[in-house]
């Protein structure tokens, strides 16, 4: 029999067992990201660009994030509308920016439960 998956975002719910982490060992030395040595050389020299810090806090970026997902169920609903309406002359491109929507929707909400779980297991931890 073969199993079908309908969403492909929905496979990855199975990943809400994963507790903690403590069974890494070895990674006490680590402190920030002056522990990765020249990780940043090695990225400029393969020719990719070096992450820098932007300045922008966690907040701010978690905004902009919600924003474009709102941005993008918008685009699909005035698409759906034009395709209503039959002034879309390419159907596909409401297909596209529904399917976006939708997957952005998804991941949405699926970094929305890993906080909360987050959240969870800190509380869970005892003092």
């Amino acid at each position: 029999m073969r199993t079908v998956v309908t969403s492909p975002i929905g496979a990855i719910s199975g990943i809400s067992g994963v507790s903690g982490l403590n069974a890494v060992n070895g990674l006490g030395g680590l402190s920030g990201v002056n522990g990765l040595g020249g990780l940043g050389r090695a990225a400029a020299a393969s020719g990719v660009p070096a992450v820098a810090p932007s300045g922008q806090s966690f907040a701010s970026l978690l905004a902009q994030g919600l924003q474009s997902v709102q941005a993008a169920q918008t685009n699909a609903d005035s698409l759906a509308i034009q395709v209503a309406d039959g002034t879309l002359s390419d159907p596909a491109r409401y297909t596209m920016a529904a399917t976006e929507a939708q997957l952005g929707l998804q991941l949405t909400t699926a970094i929305r439960n890993k906080a909360v779980d987050a959240f969870q297991e800190i509380m869970r931890m005892q003092a």
